[in-house]
This record gives C-alpha cells, sequence and structure tokens, in this order.
C-alpha cells in the first residue's frame, strides 16, 4: 500500500464526515434537487459559511452536484449524484441503528 493513499475506512470519513455532511445528504436523498434556500431551511443550526462550504466540499468530492441556472435572481440546485447515492444505504443503516439503540 502506497505512504499516500488513505485506508478505505479513513477515506470515506473523509467524504462524509463531520457535524453536517451527512445531514445535507440525507435531506438531499429524500428530495430529487434543493435549492441553497431550502437547505439551509431543512437544517436550521447552520450557519451560511458552514453550508456553504460543505456543500463545496461534497460537490468537489463527486458526492453532491450543483447546477446554475443562468437566470436573475440566480438559481442553483443541489443533487445527489450517482457517488453520492451509493452512500446512502450505509446513512440509512446508522439512521436504523440509532433507532433500535436510543434510549
Amino acid at each position: 500500500m502506497e505512504h499516500n493513499k488513505q485506508r478505505p475506512f479513513d477515506f470515506t470519513l473523509s467524504l462524509i464526515g463531520g457535524k453536517w455532511k451527512m445531514k445535507i445528504m440525507y435531506e438531499l436523498s429524500s428530495n430529487t434537487f434543493l435549492r441553497y434556500g431550502e437547505l439551509k431551511r431543512q437544517i436550521p443550526a447552520i450557519t451560511h459559511k458552514m453550508l456553504s462550504s460543505q456543500l463545496s466540499e461534497l460537490e468537489s468530492s463527486g458526492i453532491i452536484q450543483r447546477k446554475e441556472y443562468p437566470q436573475i435572481p440566480p438559481k442553483v440546485e443541489y443533487s445527489l449524484t450517482p457517488k453520492g447515492k451509493s452512500l446512502m444505504p450505509i446513512l440509512e443503516e446508522m439512521c436504523r441503528w440509532g433507532v433500535a439503540n436510543q434510549i
């Protein structure tokens, strides 16, 4: 194994880890696409700066796609890519575990 290559678990966590990325993915999984303002309303505790940075990171890693429409005012929609959709069974299983083990 190359020294600069991450272990598979670490790689996956680098893409979806943190407080907000999985919540963003969850919201996008429930919809075909969401606009920025709709995402912000669905996750009210997230700051605008954090939402913007997390969306950029998820887009850079190929988990979500950003579609911009050339109009005034600007319209931008976010959706899961096939790569992002392939992660949803993992998130769904985490939810099931939480339901089964919540006190």
